[in-house]
């Protein structure tokens, strides 16, 4: 009884959260310009318009560099916090393990007037610099919680005995600690490049004109003029969620079977 009732319960879960994206995706390829149903008759015209109009093109150019540059800088910042916190080379590693995982719980809005004052007096706001700094601020909660997980899961009595076979630390780091590990800084840089797409708050305080994202483009698109567009733009977050999503979960059952 007990069960059955979990799995209705999950059920109505499942369709409550996937039910607004059932609704809204397929007026992505409406031909019409109103986002309404029924839909008139089905078209790739708003996609067209991603790809050909300079806003829209301009926002994901700027989504892809900036999400991939605030990736690569979270996964680096990340990795290095996580194994300092697992070696205990960072004194008071709970305190500091409490504050990587703050920007996780701080309102985006206090962290993002943070944020502006501090790359002001840099003289980083408005610059793709500055924006890539604050994704990666948002970021690096998510890199630190994979690979610290990653890292819990790897015997040391395996690192000792490549260091008792003659191997530095560098080449332990190298040819051990890094292929098992290296699963947890997949994920997280999954989790952080997915962050850096959808994030509108902080881009909204650091961000110029030339900077302008595609979450952001679609939320000034949704104060100025509601179009079709939104939807395609949204599908296409969508389905690059998921394939990252589809990333994560291929590689967690690569080192399963690995494991195994």
């Amino acid at each position: 009884m007990l069960r059955g009732f979990q799995t209705v319960f999950g059920a109505f879960a499942v369709v409550f959260l996937l039910l607004p994206l059932v609704a809204i995706l397929p007026l992505a390829f409406t031909s019409g310009i109103f986002l309404n149903y029924p839909i008139p008759s089905f078209s790739g015209r708003w996609f067209t318009e991603l790809a050909t109009v300079g806003v829209w093109r301009l926002a994901i150019v700027n989504s892809l560099v900036i999400g991939s540059g605030a990736t690569i800088l979270s996964v680096v910042l990340g990795t290095l916090a996580a194994l300092g916190l697992r070696n205990g080379i960072l004194p008071f590693p709970n305190l500091l393990r409490t504050v990587f995982l703050l920007p996780m719980v701080v309102p985006a809005v206090v962290l993002g007037v943070g944020l502006q004052i501090s790359l002001g007096r840099l003289g980083l706001t408005s610059s793709y610099i500055g924006v890539i700094l604050a994704h990666t601020v948002l970021c690096v909660p998510f890199v630190v919680v994979s690979v610290s997980t990653a890292l819990q899961g790897i015997d040391r009595r395996v690192e000792r005995a490549a260091a008792s076979l003659g191997a530095s630390p560098a080449t332990v780091f190298r040819r051990v600690t890094f292929p098992l590990a290296l699963p947890g800084m997949v994920t997280g840089a999954v989790f952080a490049f997915a962050t850096s797409l959808d994030e509108v708050v902080l881009t909204l305080f650091v961000a110029g004109p030339n900077q302008r994202t595609l979450a952001r483009q679609m939320f000034s698109t949704i104060r100025e003029n509601i179009s079709p567009a939104i939807a395609a733009a949204a599908f296409v977050l969508i389905v690059g969620t998921l394939l990252l999503g589809a990333l994560v979960l291929f590689m967690n059952r690569r080192r399963r079977r690995a494991t195994v």
